[in-house]
């Protein structure tokens, strides 16, 4: 089906829908969250249909929701929610992704940009040495297979325990860094084989460290509340469960596409392979879903932990307090068993966030008591030459999109088309006049990230703060950027 704007209806500024009788296997409507242009953008790919194919899955309810950052992903769009009913529905690999629990941790320390400033070039080359990056790279972290299952099932908790977080990190991490229910048994021999050096690596893509300025405070309550205030160094990180995220997914899209059929299941898309949630299938793939997701929850808190011997070693005794304190830790790439309100009944439902963020409004349980009054933080990165944002989950979310929000700015270019078009020297070059220093292992690597390959993360924060899905509280820039 070729789709065309005419077709969906306008409901609200910023807000589309298409009908569930737009094509006659879909099982619900697919919302789309995106002002004129953003929309028409999405129409120039395959992200929509995705969507639309996502309708058709079995026991979903409520509507396939679609992010302002939408792009074709596998399968699902990247950017797309849905939830099926717990008893009825299914879970499927592709719309949970391939990085499993990729997800952005934000750190921020007592000094503000003037006082780093002299040091900013050694900060990065130190940040570079401690946190390893690029496709295959390895960590400093060295564990056995035995101890390697204790990470799998403790997730941040066991990085607490060896000393690699503090109890405080914990409690600023969504789900406190752990998801419960995970089996190692579950995760493949060749899985493990490729998490188990990877403990504390960025990898590649579009994962980095990156030295922000608050610069922009749009709400100084829940600043002051979380810890910001104007000039200040924050630290994000973005990365998620590597090679063993990467190779559950593929074991578990190989074994559903063999299987569908077995369960009556018949989709548009072999992508969207899928089993019932409750069925040995179903159960298998959340158990070894939960395994990558503490995986990742370690990986970023060892290199939270190598980020704050970085400082250490570059700032002491040259500012005055250079120690990081976590705002937060959010996940993407996740299914997650939840309570939401469907059509005016209380539901337990899978949501699957493929490229979204959780987005729970203000009183939720499950949040930390300080942050219950304000909601959950969100971490918006952009595209290392543009701004990032923090902002946070609201009662809106709630209503309309299962609790979440966008993730990121989105792709507008492939990360080929981005190569064939802009050189990796260029951009750095481009970047130091800026002012931000850049250290990448990979030139090409680099030019696959620019931000002219990205959608504008301003426009985009600002469909789903116009929609009622998150509000804003504050506005980073990028002084110095780590790529693989």
């Amino acid at each position: 089906m070729h789709l065309t704007k005419q077709m969906f209806a306008r409901v609200a500024e910023s807000v589309w829908e298409l009908p569930a009788g737009t094509r006659s296997d879909m099982r619900v409507p697919v919302r789309v969250f995106a002002d004129d242009r953003i929309l028409e953008a999405a129409l120039g790919d395959a992200s929509l249909e995705q969507a639309v194919n996502v309708a058709t899955l079995p026991g979903l309810v409520g509507r396939v929701v679609v992010m302002p950052d939408v792009h074709q992903g596998y399968g699902f769009p990247i950017g797309g929610v849905a939830a099926s009913d717990v008893t009825t529905g299914v879970i499927s690999p592709g719309g949970i992704g391939y990085d499993i629990n990729c997800g952005v941790r934000l750190l921020a320390a007592h000094v503000t940009y003037d006082e780093i400033q002299p040091h900013l070039e050694k900060l990065a080359t130190a940040l570079y040495h401690h946190c390893p990056s690029g496709v295959g790279s390895e960590g400093h972290v060295k564990r056995g297979k035995d101890e390697f299952r204790e990470v799998l099932t403790e997730g941040a908790a066991w990085a607490q325990r060896h000393g690699f977080a503090r109890r405080a990190d914990l409690d600023r991490t969504e789900d406190r860094g752990r998801i419960a229910g995970a089996d190692p048994e579950k995760v493949s021999a060749r899985a493990l084989s490729r998490g188990l050096p990877q403990i504390g690596t960025l990898g590649a893509g579009n994962h980095f460290v990156e030295v922000d300025v608050v610069r922009g405070i749009f709400d100084a309550g829940a600043a002051a509340v979380l810890g910001l205030h104007e000039e200040q160094i924050v630290v994000q990180v973005h990365c998620g469960s590597r090679g063993l995220g990467h190779q559950v997914c593929t074991d578990f899209v190989s074994v559903l596409q063999g299987r569908m059929r077995t369960y009556g299941i018949h989709l548009p898309d072999r992508e969207l392979a899928c089993a019932p949630i409750d069925s040995p299938d179903g159960r298998d793939y959340l158990a070894a879903m939960a395994c990558a997701a503490n995986f990742a929850f370690a990986n970023r808190q060892v290199l939270a932990h190598s980020i704050r011997r970085a400082f250490e070693e570059v700032l002491a005794g040259k500012v005055r307090d250079f120690d990081l304190h976590q705002i937060y830790d959010i996940a993407h790439n996740m299914g997650k068993m939840e309570e939401h309100e469907v059509g005016g009944r209380r539901m337990r439902v899978c949501v699957h966030r493929k490229g979204a963020t959780r987005a729970f409004g203000p009183g939720s349980p499950g949040l930390p008591e300080d942050l219950r009054p304000i909601g959950q933080p969100v971490l918006i990165p952009g595209s290392m030459g543009t701004a990032s944002w923090v902002l946070l989950g609201t009662v809106g979310a709630m209503q309309q999109s299962f609790g979440s929000t966008c993730h990121g700015a989105g792709r507008l270019m492939s990360r080929s088309a981005a190569k064939r078009e802009i050189r990796g020297d260029e951009l750095q070059r481009e970047l130091r006049q800026r002012g931000i220093v850049v250290r990448a292992g990979s030139l090409p690597g680099l030019a696959e990230e620019s931000p002219r390959a990205y959608k504008d993360v301003d426009r985009v924060v600002n469909v789903v703060t116009a929609a009622g899905i998150a509000r804003k509280v504050a506005r980073l820039e990028p002084v110095a950027v780590i790529k693989g």
